[in-house]
């Protein structure tokens, strides 16, 4: 990526640029919750291409409006960062432009927040026209509330006569830019959504389904084995950004099936904003697919998240099936050597009553890295897909049995 991996001149090689990360314990958190959030930073910063140095936290009631963190722990960041060659400090929170200049200005070191990092990933993934453009979107609407603190250092000081600077001119005429960039950008994705919106509406009376969860669960890997086609999927973060659909047929039941871009826990809200279109296929799905990555400690936080955000979508209350992807790496974590069979099948049991009594059963236990219980997850679909064309088109049942 353009602005984490350097060039390193002496051995003219690329080399990963050292990343510190840095998050506060507010009043209504546990440092355990911080840590855990920290090491998801850890993982979006690998994601772009960064590694992982150091990582400093600090129990506050509130951030500091100047510097997010107090002045000692400003100061340790600074010493630390000068002696270890550390070229970009990460800050788990949104910052805004002021405290972005500030902190800069205290440990001589560029600094980023958790947005600007997903934006820069979102950057890089992007493929389509339409990906670059709601990315780009997203960026400007990003930098223009932040441009007055950004362009601090450009102002003169003092006041009076002679302070309105070149700051002051440089600033709205950025401004005025980045509204024009916006605005552009806006009727371009206008145009591409009246596209968009005409293939789906030309898709004809098929069920939609559409895979949702948490981003790295699993989900283009479910596409490929359900749809036996060849999305891109690998173990980084927003692997996949555009929609991709495929007609799928189960024992002579069609329907379509989309692959969607994953959530993540304080995801930009100019970038939801922006992927509308693209999150369009979820509210416009007549079934959910909810994958959850069962290994992971805060499998039921990202639940969470990605159930807040369906509510907020508007599309919690569609039928849904949940599917616990990874139980291959859940009993590696879970099970010891010492463990007997039955033991194992015990807890195994346990887990599928408790998930089966939340979802009121609608949940399936899958493995589809090894293709395990994945006959069982399409007979379900299969199941749900009947009953919608039973009920929507009842006069089309010719392909049902």
């Amino acid at each position: 990526m353009a602005f984490l991996i350097m060039l390193d001149k002496k051995n003219n090689i690329l080399r990963e640029e050292k990343a510190v990360l840095v998050g506060v314990i507010q009043k209504d958190q546990t440092e355990q919750q911080v840590n855990e959030y920290l090491d998801e930073l850890a993982f979006l910063a690998e994601t772009a291409g960064a590694i992982t140095v150091k990582r400093f936290t600090q129990k506050l009631q509130h951030p500091d409006s100047r510097s997010f963190v107090g002045k000692g722990k400003l100061e340790e960041i600074g010493k630390y960062v000068k002696g270890k060659d550390v070229r970009v400090v990460i800050f788990d929170d949104e910052l805004t432009g002021a405290q972005i200049n500030n902190i800069e200005k205290a440990i001589e070191v560029k600094v980023i927040d958790r947005s600007d990092l997903i934006l820069d990933i979102f950057a890089s993934r992007a493929k389509t026209a339409q990906a670059k453009a709601q990315v780009e979107l997203a960026q400007y609407q990003y930098i223009l509330p932040r441009l007055r603190g950004m362009w601090k250092h450009l102002e003169r000081l003092g006041g009076g006569i002679g302070t309105r600077g070149p700051g002051e001119t440089e600033i709205e005429t950025d401004r005025r830019i980045v509204r024009d960039k916006i605005s552009l950008l806006r009727k371009r994705l206008l145009e591409i959504d009246k596209q968009a919106f005409t293939q789906r509406k030309d898709r004809g009376e098929f069920i939609r389904v559409a895979l949702v969860g948490y981003t790295n669960v699993g989900k283009s890997t479910i596409m490929n084995l359900l749809s036996k086609r060849d999305v891109f999927a690998e173990n980084k973060l927003f692997a996949t950004l555009d929609t991709t659909t495929s007609k799928v047929v189960f024992d002579t039941t069609p329907f379509l099936l989309s692959d969607t871009v994953g959530f993540i826990r304080k995801l930009p809200h100019h970038l939801v904003e922006s992927f509308k279109s693209t999150l369009d296929e979820v509210r416009e799905a007549d079934i959910l697919l909810h994958v959850v990555d069962i290994s992971h400690p805060a499998y039921e936080d990202q639940l969470g998240v990605v159930n807040k955000t369906l509510q907020e979508l508007n599309a919690f209350e569609k039928p849904t099936l949940t599917i616990f992807n990874k139980m291959d790496l859940y009993e590696t974590q879970t099970f010891d050597e010492w463990l007997d069979d039955s033991t194992k099948q015990e807890i195994l049991q346990d887990l599928r009553d408790r998930w089966n009594n939340e979802t009121n059963g609608n949940a399936v236990f899958v493995s589809a890295i090894e293709k395990r219980n994945i006959d069982v997850l399409r007979q379900n679909i299969l199941e749900k897909v009947r009953e919608l064309y039973r009920i929507r088109y009842p006069y089309k049942t010719d392909f049902l049995y």
